[in-house]
């Protein structure tokens, strides 16, 4: 399980990373846009009262990857106020089927994420705030930093936050603030057909691509922690193996050294 682990972690890595970049990068066509656009009105836009929180938790199918999963549940709990779910991997469906939260819907993903897969159940989440059933888009999910270290984090999607927040997150923490001042483009631009329609264009593209970066982190992180899980595991198992070899061989030492004795005892 380790080796396959291990196997699946590089290519998970890989897709997540890879994907960040377009990630950011259409962050930063917007928070381009936004600030030459002097009123828009669009949905995904408008604040309003919060009634009824939306939350999409995004998990793993199997279990043996550590706390992983059980890092996002406690994030669950700590959620105050109504709330509805919907849960991306089998994991946080039963979680939450047995916790008696309400559950709106539950989709799957397969090992090699697609964009078409996780679109289906972001624009579920975006009709169910278009409809008001939801009054934000929040997401629960587990952001892969390094082999080692799985960040669980909740990051609000709708209404669309502050952009530059939300680049500094898909970059990174430790992203400095100088990088992000250096993504703001104060350049003169011609918009075709206008920036009006444009942001009203990439903004549900928005909410689909940073989903599906969220849905290539779990598993990167999936993976991930799999494979430090399961060489935990075989580690442990290895130091049993070595320890009860060392116990037979001083019970199989003393059994000979008494028959030894009683044959010596016996012959005087």
């Amino acid at each position: 399980m380790e080796l396959v682990a291990a196997s699946k972690m590089k290519r998970a890595q890989k897709a997540a990373i890879a994907g960040r970049h377009y990630a950011v990068l259409l962050a930063e066509i917007l928070s381009s846009i936004a600030p030459r656009v002097e009123e828009v009105s669009h949905p995904l836009l408008e604040k309003r009262p919060v009634k009824t929180r939306g939350i999409l938790i995004i998990t793993t199918d199997k279990g043996l990857c550590g706390p992983l999963n059980s890092n996002l549940f406690r994030l669950v709990t700590e959620i105050e106020g109504d709330a509805k779910f919907a849960s991306i991997g089998r994991k946080g469906t039963q979680f939450l089927s047995r916790g008696g939260y309400d559950l709106l819907a539950d989709f799957s993903i397969d090992d090699e994420v697609t964009f078409s897969q996780v679109r289906v159940a972001a624009q579920f989440m975006v009709e169910q705030y278009l409809e008001g059933n939801i009054d934000t888009l929040e997401i629960i999910f587990p952001r892969f930093i390094n082999t080692l270290v799985q960040e669980s984090s909740s990051v609000s999607l709708l209404p669309v936050p502050d952009l530059e927040t939300m680049i500094k997150t898909l970059r990174g923490k430790n992203t400095a603030e100088d990088e992000i001042q250096k993504t703001k483009d104060d350049r003169e631009m011609l918009f075709e057909p206008d920036a009006v329609e444009l942001l009203k264009t990439l903004l549900p593209q928005y909410i689909n691509r940073q989903i599906y970066q969220f849905a290539l982190n779990t598993k990167a992180s999936e993976h991930s922690a799999r494979m430090v899980a399961m060489k935990s595991a075989n580690d442990n198992a290895s130091g049993l193996l070595d320890d009860l070899t060392l116990e037979y061989n001083k019970a199989r030492q003393a059994a000979i050294t008494q028959e030894i004795l009683e044959l010596a005892s016996a012959g005087v």
